[in-house]
């Protein structure tokens, strides 16, 4: 039995101890790398890799979108986003149009930059209930 890569084995560990707002992050995390990786190949002419990549996007933001906690009237609003980047997505790979990918980056990037804060604020406030309040 061979062993497992120690890469593979380090992204399972840390996908099986993170909290969901940090699988979310990660989520955005490699839309934002794929998003940008179809670009590239959009720019090199390699069609059939651009889009694999989009495919890739498209299925995190699919991801992102039936996991929405539909209980916060954030929900509905993401969704709608959610709903306009997976348009815009098709739309790109149909036309293979480097601007609109550019678009959807910019808006991937906005959306993992406020997670991030959102998931720093998390842990702040967590450290310090935990520290009574201080």
């Amino acid at each position: 039995m061979q062993a497992q890569n120690p890469y593979a084995q380090y992204q399972e560990n840390a996908i099986n101890s993170a909290n969901p707002g940090e699988l979310t992050l990660m989520l955005y995390n490699g839309a934002v790398k794929f998003n940008k990786l179809a670009i590239n190949k959009l720019e090199e002419k390699d069609i059939e890799q651009t889009n694999h990549y989009i495919q890739r996007v498209d299925a995190i933001i699919t991801e992102l979108l039936v996991t929405l906690n539909q209980d916060y009237e954030l929900s509905q609003n993401l969704a709608s986003l959610y709903e306009y980047v997976k348009r815009r997505l098709v739309e790109g790979n149909i036309k293979k149009d480097k601007e609109i990918l550019l678009e959807v980056q910019e808006l991937l990037e906005e959306m993992r930059n406020t997670w991030t804060e959102a998931v720093k604020q998390n842990k702040t406030g967590a450290v310090a209930a935990a520290n009574g309040g201080r």
